[in-house]
């Protein structure tokens, strides 16, 4: 088999493209890498080597977890990728099997979600979100405000090639109301990711989008229109004209109804829109100080946005709460679960 050289890999998607879209790209991922909390090695393995040594871990009479993190933990979505085409080359077995065969509880959940391409992982949250009792709508939320429109749409291809069905049909299946009218249209999105702003169009719905609320039409057809069409660089200049305008942030004039359900989930919308790093660090702050972590939120954030903006999310958690996120991971979890989320929120060397 022959693998792509760097040179390749990095050229191959870009092309064709312009040079202003080229430097979009390069700009966008370079924050990415400054933002992502992952660390790899300045050498890393071919990934017939990762593959051999994971195999040996599931040999003898236990399991070698530390060996499994010592890898899989320190490796990019590229690279595992790769180790697991490599293994089922080598090994004639998923590599997932292998590791559901071999690990357990907690710590199975984290290194299964770590090992799955993003976009499997994610069609793979929202199927089971659909499925689940609680927080099913703020997980299907997340997702689709907190991922890129490239990557939201590689999500939809993803989910439905798993479940032979869409995304958007499951949503609306197992959703009602207002919740629907709302999250629909959400994981439907693709939104432009330009920096462009339209500043008279701003102002003309940040002024539709007061006028609804003051009615208390929060689930008006043009509040969702905005919420889920506008590109993040519009939406947050339409927010910050309403604010200016209005003299209140949107999210305050949101919170009339304390104990109303679609307007809690109306404010996640809109701070995963514009701030997802004050959102990820408050999930991951009741996640961490409620009476029995929820071990369910803490995995799929730490998975999720270790490659993305795990860093400001980190910086986020330490100005709000005065301690790391390490520091409060290390007192709530244990074992090799409490060693796979630090070596993924870049506690320690690769």
């Amino acid at each position: 088999m022959r693998y792509k050289t760097s040179l390749e890999v990095i050229m191959s998607p870009i092309v064709s493209d312009s040079w202003q879209t080229i430097k979009r790209r390069v700009k966008t991922e370079w924050r990415v890498k400054t933002m992502a909390s992952l660390k790899v090695p300045a050498s890393v393995p071919p990934p017939y080597e990762d593959a051999e040594q994971l195999n040996k871990a599931f040999k003898g009479w236990g399991t070698n977890e530390g060996l499994i993190i010592s890898i899989l933990a320190h490796r990019n979505a590229a690279q595992r990728n790769l180790i697991r085409q490599v293994y089922a080359e080598a090994y004639g077995q998923d590599l997932l099997k292998d590791l559901d065969k071999e690990l357990s509880s907690d710590f199975e959940r984290v290194v299964l979600l770590w090992t799955l391409d993003p976009a499997e992982r994610d069609a793979y949250l929202a199927n089971e979100a659909t499925k689940r009792f609680t927080s099913s709508n703020w997980v299907l939320m997340e997702i689709a405000c907190t991922r890129s429109s490239h990557d939201l749409f590689k999500v939809r291809q993803a989910y439905h090639a798993r479940h032979k069905k869409s995304l958007e049909e499951d949503v609306a299946y197992h959703t009602t109301g207002d919740f629907r009218k709302l999250l629909v249209p959400l994981v439907s999105a693709f939104r432009y990711e330009g920096e462009e702003v339209n500043t008279m169009l701003a102002k003309s719905e940040a002024k539709t989008l007061h006028e609804k609320i003051s009615d208390k039409a929060y689930s008006d057809d043009e509040i969702i229109r905005i919420l889920t069409t506008r590109s993040k660089a519009q939406l947050n200049a339409t927010l910050n004209h309403y604010n200016n305008a209005f003299g209140n942030a949107i999210n305050k004039n949101l919170k009339e109804d304390a104990d109303n359900e679609f307007l809690k989930l109306l404010r996640a919308t809109i701070k995963c829109l514009t701030y997802p790093e004050k959102y990820f660090e408050k999930l991951l702050r009741l996640a961490i100080k409620k009476i029995g972590t929820d071990e369910w939120a803490l995995t799929r954030v730490v998975t999720t946005r270790a490659e993305v903006d795990m860093e400001r999310i980190k910086e986020e958690y330490h100005r709000r709460n005065s301690v790391t996120l390490a520091h409060d991971i290390a007192g709530e979890a244990s074992g090799d679960y409490e060693r796979m989320l630090l070596a993924l929120i870049g506690h320690g060397d690769a």
